[in-house]
């Protein structure tokens, strides 16, 4: 009886140290050039339903039910989608847009697990007629999903997820 005691103890000591170092907070984000104008940009990143013409998740299940709220492109509309595994169950709000520089947004996750993340597109002037794109997410890490992300990477599981889209986007706008 004692050593169960022992050995119980021994884990939750073991929890609360990996809780202390687990890292709390993420932020990913990538970027990329696109050779087209920055308003012409600006204009395809605060439309939700044109976010889903380049997302790379609206291509891992074409099939998912999208449902959309408020005027598209202005702060308060939202995007709720629930699709298979691997895109899950959430909606995305826009918060805030900053005209031709920035546009914010909410991102509200139901399943696979709960969550919220914020989200943001920023938009910046590059050589002649080129401008910019960066996408990113952030969020506070929850206990215990906080002690998962000592094993695994936020920036590693969405990064390339960003890279692909900002790709398509890419190729959508030089097109």
């Amino acid at each position: 009886m004692t050593t169960l005691l022992y050995i119980l103890a021994g884990i939750v000591l073991l929890l609360l140290i990996l809780a202390v170092l687990a890292p709390k907070k993420y932020d990913v984000s990538r970027s990329i050039v696109i050779d087209s104008p920055r308003d012409k940009i600006f204009t395809v990143l605060r439309s939700l339903k044109q976010q889903d013409e380049w997302s790379p998740w609206a291509k891992r299940d074409p099939n998912m039910l999208k449902e959309y709220r408020g005027t598209d492109g202005e702060v308060g509309s939202v995007s709720y989608w629930k699709g298979n595994k691997e895109v899950g169950e959430g909606e995305q709000e826009i918060t805030k847009i900053v005209d031709g520089e920035r546009v914010e947004g909410n991102l509200r996750f139901l399943k696979p697990w709960k969550s919220e993340s914020d989200c943001y597109f920023v938009t910046e002037d590059a050589d002649a007629g080129k401008t910019k794109v960066t996408w990113g997410f952030s969020g506070k890490n929850k206990f215990p999903f906080s002690i998962m992300m000592l094993f695994m990477s936020m920036d590693k599981m969405v990064g390339k997820d960003f890279e692909e889209g900002l790709s398509t986007l890419k190729t959508k706008m030089e097109g």
